[in-house]
């Protein structure tokens, strides 16, 4: 499970787990949507797993009230670790042990009296963050399967070209760019610069079919125009309202990943993110496929 850590400036991530689930109740009635599991590993836990492998060393989870499961899944067990150990069941007990060691983890409580938004989170992390530190920013339900670790490819265009932020985009079938942020890429640029950032935009009048998803590499530069951005859509704290706000005087890079982007917020896509995984895994993928193809679909 552990993997070797990489050399970077970027040292610290911030990842957002304060909803509250709702489209999967009851399942979230008393645990949050990043615990559930994806065969057999929580969902929390592969972009825990994906930051640390792309060099992170200290994380920030943003959490809400009632979400002690989440932060004692990062912690000990003694007593599960000494029935493993009794029962010979090494290599459980090696994974187990392995997961308060993955990284420096922080909990930072959402306030009720903050907006509702994707960028509420980094108002909470905000005093935890130096400033003239950059950091990595995920969304809690965006799964990426990549040969590169999609936190790692954004933090490479970061160290090259130093912008105000980066953020990963993925072309999206044009059918479907009203679910999205889509972006305006600045032209003339020979890097991927933007000038805008469109949220939930109808087909006819989005920009691009580049949809914006839960990774991101940001400067200080980001929470300082976050404080003076006002809530927009639906009196939300947009991420998208701020990068607008910084694209107008500062580059903000929209980087197109190598990867397959999964998202987990809704029940169906949850399902096909666990099919794809289970399909990955090479004790499960020759017999889950044996049994999809018996399926009378």
């Amino acid at each position: 499970m552990t993997r070797a850590r990489l050399k970077s400036s970027v040292t610290k991530a911030v990842i957002a787990a304060a909803g509250y689930g709702t489209r999967f109740l009851p399942a979230t009635k008393n645990q949050p949507k990043e615990m559930l599991p994806i065969i057999d590993k929580p969902i929390i836990q592969y972009l825990v797993e994906e930051a640390v492998a792309s060099g992170i060393k200290d994380i920030i989870i943003v959490t809400r009230a009632g979400q002690t499961t989440l932060e004692d899944h990062f912690d000990s067990h003694v007593e599960l670790e000494h029935l493993l150990r009794f029962q010979g069941k090494e290599k459980y007990l090696r994974e187990i042990q392995e997961i308060p060691q993955l990284a420096n983890i922080a909990y930072v409580r959402q306030k009720k009296h903050l907006p509702y938004g994707n960028a509420t989170p980094l108002l909470c992390a905000a005093p935890l963050i130096k400033d003239d530190e950059s950091f990595v920013y995920m969304f809690g339900d965006d799964l990426v399967q990549a040969k590169v670790p999609a936190v790692k490819q954004l933090i490479d265009i970061y160290e090259k070209h130093h912008p105000a932020a980066v953020l990963a985009v993925q072309e999206v079938p044009w059918e479907v760019v009203d679910r999205y942020g889509t972006v305006h890429y600045k032209r003339g640029t020979r890097i991927n610069q933007i000038d805008r950032l469109v949220e939930k935009a109808k087909p006819e009048d989005a920009p691009s079919n580049m949809a914006q998803f839960g990774r991101f590499v940001f400067s200080y530069k980001v929470i300082e125009t976050l404080r003076k951005t006002p809530t927009g859509k639906d009196n939300e704290l947009w991420v998208a309202d701020t990068l607008n706000r910084l694209a107008k005087k500062e580059t903000v890079i929209a980087q197109p990943i190598a990867g397959k982007w999964l998202t987990t917020g809704d029940p169906l896509n949850y399902l096909k993110a666990t099919v794809e995984y289970a399909l990955k895994r090479p004790d499960l993928a020759e017999d889950f496929k044996s049994y999809l193809k018996s399926l009378n679909l």
